[in-house]
């Protein structure tokens, strides 16, 4: 069996969703792991979001060497863990997921023509927040306003720089990426 298959119904068959694996030099195995999600129901209250422990990882960890001893994978060391604040994004049901979110992608192709001049022709990179779009596929929200220094004052006069909006499919992303947030005082609730 291939090494996707083993790992994927492993992990799938401890109830877990398998978002990566990558095999690094030195012969690193590493599994990323992430709790499965269910679309809230229209009418239920949003439940709190878990996430994955030190003891999840222990469990597949164990259960995976196992597998890929009975299959004699060669490795030399195993590592799994959950995705962090900076989660890859890949499959439809992710984007769905993080609508809302702050997000960084990055795509195959320069944004050329299509930009109308007033983004960079040559540009590849945004981060902004994840949308459905209207006619359906996502686009991410911006503004390329630089952020607020703490405790810079800023005039009331001055005009905010217009947000922009661009439309994606998932064809045309190289990565995409959860931006990775820091704030100490915990993430909030999402926004409607």
């Amino acid at each position: 069996m291939a090494l996707q298959q083993i790992v994927e119904q492993t992990v799938t068959g401890l109830g877990y969703d398998l978002v990566e694996i990558e095999r690094s030099a030195g012969g690193l195995l590493r599994i990323t792991i992430d709790l499965p999600w269910q679309a809230p129901a229209e009418d239920a209250e949003p439940v709190p979001e878990a996430f994955v422990t030190v003891e999840d990882c222990e469990k597949v960890t164990r259960q995976l060497q196992f597998a890929l001893e009975v299959d004699g994978v060669d490795y030399n060391r195993l590592e799994v863990s959950s995705p962090g604040i900076d989660r890859p994004l890949r499959h439809e049901m992710d984007f769905v997921r993080f609508v809302g979110a702050e997000i960084d992608i990055t795509l195959k192709e320069a944004i050329g023509a299509a930009g109308g001049g007033v983004v960079n022709a040559n540009r590849k990179k945004f981060r902004g927040t994840l949308e459905r779009a209207e006619a359906g596929g996502w686009q991410i929200v911006w503004s390329d306003e630089p952020p607020r220094k703490p405790g810079q004052k800023v005039s009331k006069k001055r005009e905010p720089a217009p947000l922009q909006a661009m439309g994606f499919t998932l064809d045309e992303l190289r990565e995409a990426r959860l931006a990775p947030v820091v704030n100490f005082k915990g993430r909030g609730a999402k926004p409607a």
